[in-house]
């Protein structure tokens, strides 16, 4: 069975937006270059989506493990083409995580599902999308 989801984007202005989904949760958008820029512009977003959903499910599967986890973070790099559209050619994705007692390779191992078989914003995009993992103690 499919899961239908909607979101509306209204225009605020000639470079800004509004999305709203079917809860009522908004978000904001604008096209501005900086220093004007006040919220992310769509492809940012896209950005933002990609590293939220594959976050999700790794912080889950680790817990799952039972590793204490004191920071996590993932910083995502899009590489654009250069034409219309300038659609991501190349993203990548490097995980972090702030552990004493995480190793390394099954943090590897969790991030790669995370991205390759968990994430449906991955699924969804037609871009070559690579990944890291670090695991770093704390201070």
């Amino acid at each position: 069975m499919a899961h239908h989801r909607q979101v509306t984007v209204r225009m605020k202005a000639d470079y800004e937006y509004e999305a709203t989904n079917q809860q009522g949760n908004t978000v904001q958008i604008d096209m501005y270059d900086a220093p004007a820029k006040k919220a992310q512009s769509p492809m940012d977003m896209l950005l933002s989506a990609l590293g939220g959903c594959a976050s999700v499910d790794a912080v889950l599967m680790m817990k799952k493990k039972r590793r204490n986890i004191a920071d996590f973070y993932v910083e995502v790099n899009g590489e654009r083409n250069d034409g219309v559209p300038a659609f991501y050619t190349d993203i990548n994705l490097h995980f972090v995580i702030v552990s004493p007692d995480a190793k390394v390779e099954e943090f590897a191992k969790v991030v790669a599902l995370s991205v390759d078989k968990y994430c449906s914003v991955a699924s969804s995009l037609k871009s070559r999308i690579t990944y890291s993992s670090e695991v770093k103690r704390p201070s």
